[in-house]
């Protein structure tokens, strides 16, 4: 080891340290507010139900038995059983996987899109700015999920398609709110001295300004989260999202909606679980915005 690299070695040292106090800082002050713990427990149990969703369930969530046709909640029923007498438990068990499937598939598209249109946009300015921000302010104009039922309308049903279709209307709040944080960021010294230093406009986009995007974006992701969850819902309710068997929630509220009055069980159930996994994307997205809201965090 030459004595040149021994600086560099201390100094990643020292970084290391300082993220590894951030974090736990991060950690004690998250643990602090109960209702973003109660939000992370929530969301926690809904991964962990569908990574272990065949160890979880006690029925085939496909297999129809008649015989136990809309069987009210028991102790071979924990949930009850729908109109094929297909075990609710079970299903609400597998249907978490193609709810996760859904964010997840929105999320990793439309939050990159919108950063980066933002992020250029706000950057570069002229034009360009205005060409990006009209066309934002369009898909902004017209409701959400009426502008997702036209698209999945036209893609066809499908939970990708539907995906898709949320995916294209979940983009321009992400471009709107990193454009505002491109504007602050990028007549800033650290960036003007990029500038100065021959940095093309690419790299200070990209390496410089999107990452100061980063922490707004990701509490717009969590809140987002429930809103994803409830237009996945509604598609999957008309008949465009999850086609059947497939257990989505929004889907077994539609089939179960001609025995609310009788069998209440078959649509309050999923609408209860769906209204436990939004609330718990909102509380966690609520603690996550006090925490990393550089203004909210200087007024506590």
């Amino acid at each position: 080891m030459t004595i040149a690299s021994e600086p560099m070695i201390d100094r990643r040292r020292a970084l290391r340290a300082a993220r590894i106090k951030e974090f736990r800082s991060f950690a004690r002050r998250f643990v602090r507010n109960p209702l973003g713990v109660i939000g992370l427990l929530i969301v926690a149990l809904l991964i962990l139900t569908a990574i272990f969703a065949p160890l979880i369930a006690t029925h085939d969530p496909y297999l129809p038995e008649l015989s136990a046709r809309l069987s009210a909640p028991s102790a071979e029923y924990w949930f009850g059983a729908d109109e094929l007498g297909r075990d609710i438990f079970s299903r609400l068990v597998y249907g978490s996987r193609l709810t996760l499937l859904i964010v997840g598939l929105v999320i990793v598209t439309s939050a990159p899109i919108g950063l980066v249109i933002g992020a250029v946009s706000g950057t570069t300015g002229g034009w360009i700015d205005a060409v990006f921000m009209r066309i934002t302010d369009v898909f902004l104009a017209i409701p959400k999920l009426l502008l997702a039922l036209a698209f999945v309308a036209a893609l066809g049903p499908g939970i990708v398609n539907a995906a898709l279709a949320i995916t294209l209307t979940a983009w321009p709040p992400y471009a709107r709110l990193a454009r505002a944080e491109a504007l602050v960021v990028r007549n800033s010294d650290y960036v003007n001295a990029v500038r100065l230093a021959g940095a093309s406009e690419f790299r200070i986009i990209f390496f410089h300004v999107i990452p100061m995007c980063m922490s707004s974006v990701i509490v717009r992701m969590t809140f987002d989260m429930a809103g994803i969850i409830l237009t996945a819902a509604g598609l999957g309710f008309i008949g465009l999202g999850a086609q059947p068997p497939l257990p989505e929630w929004g889907a077994m509220i539609s089939t179960g909606r001609k025995f609310i009055f009788d069998q209440w069980w078959v649509a309050t159930i999923p609408g209860g679980a769906i209204f436990i996994v939004s609330l718990g994307f909102n509380l966690l997205g609520d603690a996550l915005r006090d925490l990393l809201d550089p203004h909210l965090r200087q007024r506590n």
